[in-house]
């Protein structure tokens, strides 16, 4: 797969502008922000995960998971389906793994994923993964709050995130 090129896709949703990634109908990263604020970290993206791959923009690309993140965006999937792939540490893979097990409309803590992870202590290094998530809104980072239930830390932006818990009926502060 490392040799086909990487196919990006910009796309419109009503928390704004998307970035797609990834290898023929496998998606490696949605990025909040549009093509053009978000270039240069898909250029340190692929140096680091993807090195002898060059770049393709494709506005057919990923159509199942689009579908699937506009039935999320308008409360009719509460589930992903498309194919992905994770690049990163097998501690980051454990954190995203654990994430995609928050059930819909419920958030927990970044104190609860390290336990769940068996890691109590590594509230931090929890922290620090979830940040680097590569497939925000799929792999739902959205539902981790603080241990005093406020939102907290969202690469897309906490508006974005509050949006997203909006949409999931979540009870936050």
């Amino acid at each position: 797969m490392s040799n086909q090129p990487l196919i990006i896709r910009e796309i419109d949703s009503p928390i704004g502008k998307l970035v797609l990634g990834g290898q023929e109908d496998t998606l490696y990263f949605i990025e909040h922000g549009s093509l053009e604020e978000k270039m240069s970290w898909i250029e340190r993206w692929i140096n680091k995960n993807l090195p002898n791959s060059t770049l393709h923009t494709d506005n057919q690309a990923f159509q199942h998971a689009i579908d699937e993140l506009n039935q999320y965006f308008y409360h009719q999937n509460q589930a992903f389906t498309a194919p992905t792939k994770f690049f990163g540490t097998p501690f980051q893979q454990k954190v995203w793994n654990t994430l995609r097990s928050i059930p819909y409309g419920q958030t927990v803590t970044y104190k609860e994923i390290a336990q769940k992870i068996d890691n109590p202590k590594a509230v931090r290094a929890v922290g620090g993964a979830i940040n680097k998530n590569p497939l925000s809104i799929i792999v739902p980072c959205h539902r981790v709050i603080g241990s005093n239930k406020k939102l907290i830390g969202y690469r897309g932006g906490l508006d974005r995130k509050e949006k997203l818990l909006v949409i999931e009926n979540a009870d936050v502060q």
